[in-house]
């Protein structure tokens, strides 16, 4: 595993597209059950865990049939002859598949996850923001995002696991990325025995990402549509 700490493309412009994404991203596994150590049993946080992530998750069934799952996992407990399990309700709640896409993005299954996301999209979505600016990025970050989910979707259409995490999206943005800056290089922790500082060429970066393969093939045809061209200098 290749971990990429810094390119070497100058920035002309502060990314703040890309710090808010990383700053919204955290407040929401803050938000989200069980990613603070609590008083709560195990049990009670993995359900309400579950249900946060049917809740604001995007799930390719709802997806492609336009529709909310009619039972899910409401984030309460009962006890049972195997153990305490997690109740299967009607959801107290209206939610709309569409925006699931959207919500799903800034949902993490764990710190792990999320780190290893927004490190990528830290070293790499600041030179796209820079050459896309601002709107622009946010639209294509965006619109990344649900390529990947609705492909997804299409390919698995009777799931009912959620998807979150922001790989889709950040896989279109890697994609632009070696679009723009086909020759760019970055410095990367590389393991041998300990991690090594080297600088490599970015296009490994993208077998290397913490994006799924979900997001490898369908975040992929959204980096597609970045036409290449000449890049800033790189030094």
């Amino acid at each position: 595993m290749v971990i990429p700490v810094h390119d070497l493309n100058p920035l002309r412009r502060t990314p703040w597209v890309t710090y808010a994404l990383i700053a919204i991203n955290v407040v929401v596994l803050l938000l989200t059950p069980g990613m603070i150590p609590g008083s709560l049993p195990q049990a009670v946080t993995a359900c309400r865990q579950e249900a946060f992530d049917y809740r604001y998750g995007a799930i390719p069934r709802e997806l492609v049939k336009d529709r909310p799952l009619r039972l899910v996992v409401t984030g309460q407990v009962v006890a049972t002859a195997r153990g305490a399990a997690c109740v299967v309700a009607r959801p107290g709640y209206h939610k709309n598949p569409v925006l699931s896409v959207l919500t799903a993005m800034f949902v993490h299954a764990g710190w792990l996850h999320l780190l290893g996301n927004m490190l990528f999209l830290l070293v790499f979505g600041n030179n796209v923001e820079d050459r896309f600016r601002k709107i622009p990025y946010l639209i294509f970050y965006v619109a990344c995002g649900y390529v990947a989910a609705y492909g997804f979707a299409f390919v698995h259409p009777g799931s009912v696991e959620p998807l979150v995490g922001a790989s889709g999206a950040i896989a279109g943005v890697l994609g632009a990325y070696l679009a723009l800056y086909p020759k760019a290089r970055v410095w990367s922790l590389v393991p041998f025995l300990f991690f090594i500082p080297v600088k490599i060429p970015a296009w490994p970066m993208w077998r290397t990402s913490s994006a799924s393969w979900l997001a490898s093939w369908w975040g992929w045809p959204c980096a597609r549509s970045v036409p290449s061209r000449p890049s800033a200098p790189e030094r």
